[in-house]
């Protein structure tokens, strides 16, 4: 591209970014969850009282100490169980309001106008990046469609833009190494070593569960980039990952955190006496069960497996095998999980971490240089499908109460299939939720009465 055309993606990135922000707000509130709560009282505790302890959150709210994410930690103080990277992010971005009082730390809403402001930023620039990874293959038109499927047609908007938890640090990482890694020249400089190194390291301590997928993507840049810009880049991935092990050993008296907890928790709530295992039932309803599939909930995804065929023709000094083979390892880690519908939320929520690496294979699939007329009219209805369905999970969701009524899908797994009772339809017939626009109300920035 042109230094005009370099100018010009960078400006459409800029609005695109500006605009998804608003549309991600849109519903005015946050859809959180049990897994969600620690993380935004981290992030308030750490704005107020320069720590990320719970004790003061507890003490407020002694159920807090009963509820799964909620530890009593080996140094004697109740913390999350999940990354403190994304407390700190938010703490961060929600500061310059705080200190200029447009923001009450206090206010009974502010929480949770943290999570929601934060993570609606985070994935709306993950989009952003998108878009400009799709542009070193597409025009920009079909990069910028591209990058509307993918904001507003996946779990992007739905699920990861409106909470504070891992997914929205997790995509907005793992798309900004993609942006440099999966560039068609070749990987050098350090400022793809660092956008690379930076980027799978703020993935992976988000969300350690990527270590699959964060692995491939180094093996990679190894394979593709010379020594030095793999040294970097691993070497900043791997700091990442130390500082997280030390804090976890110090705080919890184990690298890897609460995780060690994690099986009791599965076999106490979500039925499961395992937390792997060889079925086949993960690895299909991750994409097709009508309550979580993921080409179900967002069928513009196909697009990418469109891409495929052409990944491993280029070749694997391409950047396509490798985020084609990162997605499959992925993939098999969370078909082979126990827990692969994860809990109660609305579609499929763990495949939404591996869509920032199908967006070059999504890219090359749409540089046909003349698709069909055909091709065209499914790529409208899949993307008009898509948008609907996210939409409703924006601004129905959970009304209906698919996942606790009649039974719980945690314990009646038998209801993920069910085609006559399935999540969209159910969400979608109870209407708008009662909770749309909480946030715009004095309560999320001032000290007032509820």
């Amino acid at each position: 591209m042109t230094p005009h055309a370099h100018g010009g993606t960078r400006a459409t990135a800029a609005g695109l970014c500006l605009a998804l922000f608003v549309a991600y707000n849109a519903n005015g509130r946050e859809i959180g969850s049990y897994d969600s709560l620690p993380t935004k009282l981290a992030a308030r505790e750490f704005l107020l009282r320069g720590t990320l302890k719970l004790n003061y959150a507890v003490g407020a709210l002694p159920e807090l100490a009963q509820r799964w994410g909620f530890v009593l930690g080996k140094d004697g103080s109740y913390r999350s169980v999940y990354s403190p990277a994304p407390s700190i992010i938010a703490a961060g971005l929600t500061w310059p309001f705080s200190k200029s009082g447009i923001v009450n730390l206090r206010a009974p809403r502010a929480p949770a106008l943290m999570a929601k402001a934060t993570a609606s930023l985070l994935v709306a620039l993950a989009a952003a990046l998108a878009f400009i990874s799709a542009r070193q293959r597409l025009p920009q038109g079909r990069a910028l469609f591209l990058a509307i499927g993918l904001a507003l047609g996946t779990g992007y908007w739905y699920m990861a833009s409106q909470t504070l938890w891992q997914t929205e640090t997790a995509v907005l990482g793992l798309a900004l190494a993609v942006a440099a890694f999966a560039a068609p020249r070749d990987l050098v400089g350090i400022r793809a070593a660092i956008a690379i190194g930076a980027g799978l390291g703020l993935a992976a301590v988000a969300r350690p569960q990527l270590a699959p997928l964060v692995a491939v993507l180094l093996a990679g840049t190894w394979v593709r980039a010379p020594l030095r810009t793999a040294l970097v880049a691993t070497a900043i991935t791997l700091a990442f990952g130390i500082a997280l092990g030390a804090a976890n050993l110090r705080w919890f008296g184990d690298p890897r955190g609460a995780q060690a907890w994690l099986q009791d928790v599965n076999a106490r709530i979500h039925g499961t006496r395992s937390m792997f295992v060889a079925e086949p039932g993960g690895f299909i309803g991750l994409l097709v069960s009508p309550s979580r599939g993921l080409i179900v909930f967002s069928p513009v995804v196909l697009v990418a497996f469109a891409g495929v065929p052409r990944a491993f023709k280029e070749g694997w000094r391409s950047p396509l095998p490798w985020c084609a083979l990162a997605i499959a390892s992925q993939y098999v880690l969370y078909g082979s999980y126990a827990v692969w519908w994860a809990g109660h939320t609305y579609g499929p929520r763990y495949l939404v971490d591996v869509l920032p690496v199908a967006v070059p294979l999504a890219a090359v699939a749409m540089s046909v240089p003349r698709p069909g007329r055909v091709a065209r009219i499914a790529a409208g209805a899949a993307l008009a499908w898509s948008i609907g369905v996210a939409a409703v999970g924006a601004f129905c969701y959970p009304h209906g109460l698919w996942n606790s009524q009649p039974t719980d899908v945690d314990l009646d797994h038998s209801r993920l299939w069910s085609v006559s009772d399935n999540q969209i339809v159910r969400t979608l017939a109870a209407g708008l939720s009662p909770q749309n626009f909480r946030l715009f109300h004095p309560a999320s920035i001032r000290v007032v009465p509820e």
